[in-house]
């Protein structure tokens, strides 16, 4: 029997050295892995940064996957999560046709009850941004889309930490330093 494909979110701590996320991102191309969002930014460890990576994959691949990550020289650690395990937001960005949300109420009602903010108002546009889930993202542009007034939309990726005090990372670079010692 076929495992079933979930989301799985892994976290990537590596030195700052350029090249890494094409090599961290052929694993998945390798494996034939689509990436379903990257994001990638300085840690709370000077020196290393964080990428963020979310695929939908059996256990066993993101098993394999994970442990290549690992073995590159510059790669510190890398782990896989589920989303139960992580305290996980995005951000997204809605650009509405202003005509179309001052003719509506109800746009600015669909707006407030899904806790996003206006951003900006012109003649043209207005933009709209909801931080959350991404589930709760991907159902403010649909239920926008429906008034036909959406002009444009994006979603960042996903921003991760997990749910344990310190990241696993500062563990295992405590751990390195005290075999070097």
């Amino acid at each position: 029997m076929e495992e079933k494909k979930k989301l799985y979110t892994l976290l990537v701590y590596s030195e700052n050295i350029a090249g890494i996320l094409n090599q961290i991102t052929a694993v998945f191309t390798r494996r034939q892995v689509n990436i379903e969002s990257l994001n990638v930014s300085a840690s709370s460890i000077e020196g290393v940064h964080k990428y963020t990576i979310t695929a939908w994959s059996d256990e066993d691949q993101i098993i394999k996957i994970t442990k290549q990550i690992e073995k590159k020289i510059d790669v510190v650690k890398a782990n896989y999560f589920t989303d139960d395990q992580l305290f996980i937001r995005e951000s997204g960005l809605y650009k509405l046709s202003t005509e179309s949300v001052l003719q509506n109420p109800e746009i600015s009602r669909t707006i407030r009850r899904n806790d996003a903010s206006i951003m900006e108002v012109n003649p043209t546009y207005t933009v709209v941004m909801k931080n959350g889930r991404t589930d709760d993202i991907i159902s403010l542009y649909h239920a926008l889309n429906e008034f036909g007034c959406v002009l444009q939309y994006t979603r960042s990726g996903r921003i991760a930490v997990t749910r344990g005090t310190q990241e696993q990372v500062s563990e295992f670079l405590k751990e390195r330093e005290n075999l070097h010692e």
